[in-house]
């Protein structure tokens, strides 16, 4: 099983080595990564310039200036000969939980292996201020489900978002299926000055969960608990075509 790896804090963050090292057992690992953090660039694919490849060690490559998109579709689209079989993306710095999953690259990472045609799962790790940053434990996790896939495989349109708890391997509480919760609207930009005194913006941090119930991912996590939610990529809403029919249907040219 040929597993590329993928991340949007880029190939050299701690998270995306730990993640590669827990999987090269399972087979051979490839790692295709932005050459810098890219948090928050979804599914940005890049049109408008050429992409540059560097090979930094053997299996590793970095995209200079590429998206977490940009660097799954080169590896999968023609960088190499051969044909992965499974895409991870991770361990992301940070949770990906709700709303996070629209803006999260290391989500999109996941979605385009997805459109892809392949089985992809996404990872991340919920580190807080006062947590001890257990990539380890998100790491063993990560390969846990990996091997499950491989011995139990899922249909490929689904993508897996895995939310690990900050904790020791021996202090989770297991695993849960759940839904994505939401969060409150984020908090207000940030003005500030750059050198030469000229306003600037830094965006707000991210809202407090909202819809944080239990069954949520919220809530998993908040509870010592793995939270693994299947995603889907068909925004549709079923539901409101027959509104919207009936709605177009008055209208008047």
């Amino acid at each position: 099983m040929k597993i590329l790896v993928s991340n949007d804090d880029g190939y050299q963050a701690e998270g995306i080595r730990a993640l590669a090292e827990a999987l090269k057992d399972l087979g051979p690992v490839t790692v295709v990564a932005p050459d810098r953090n890219r948090s928050g660039a979804s599914n940005s694919l890049t049109l408008d310039v050429p992409l540059r490849v560097q090979e930094t060690s053997p299996d590793v490559f970095c995209v200079l200036g590429g998206t977490p998109t940009d660097c799954v579709h080169l590896a999968v689209s023609g960088l190499f000969s051969y044909r992965h079989d499974l895409v991870v993306s991770g361990i992301n710095e940070g949770a990906n939980l709700g709303d996070d999953v629209l803006y999260s690259g290391t989500v999109a990472a996941a979605m385009e292996g997805r459109f892809l045609g392949l089985p992809t799962l996404a990872v991340s790790l919920c580190i807080s201020e006062t947590s001890g940053r257990h990539f380890a434990t998100a790491a063993r996790i990560a390969r846990l489900l990996v091997g499950q896939l491989k011995e139990h495989p899922l249909e490929r349109a689904m993508i897996l978002n895995v939310n690990v708890p900050d904790l020791p391997f021996a202090d989770l509480r297991g695993y849960r299926t759940t839904r994505l919760g939401a969060r409150h609207p984020s908090e207000q930009a940030i003005e500030a000055r750059d050198a030469r005194n000229r306003v600037v913006y830094w965006i707000g941090p991210a809202g407090a969960g909202a819809d944080a119930g239990e069954g949520t991912d919220f809530h998993a996590v908040a509870q010592g608990f793995v939270s693994v939610t299947p995603l889907q990529i068909d925004l549709t809403r079923y539901s409101a075509i027959d509104t919207i029919q009936g709605w177009l249907a008055k209208l008047h040219d």
